[in-house]
């Protein structure tokens, strides 16, 4: 089983499985492809976008644990 943590970097989450997109989409992240949103941690892309980093990594691993 793959997870994640606050210090997993998005283009990372995205290589497990690029069903995770829309959870990033969800938070306002909609440019997934740059440079600079693909190299930021979990905790920087939530920081930047008011989204409690925690409850986004538990979405992401409950996803996650059923591939």
């Amino acid at each position: 089983m793959a997870s994640v943590t606050k210090d997993t970097i998005i283009i990372d989450v995205l290589r497990l499985d690029e069903g995770t997109a829309p959870f990033f989409f969800e938070i306002g992240m909609h440019c997934l492809g740059c440079p600079s949103a693909s190299g930021e941690t979990i905790e920087e892309a939530c920081a930047v976008h008011g989204v409690d980093a925690d409850e986004l990594v538990e979405k992401l691993n409950d996803y996650l644990k059923d591939k």
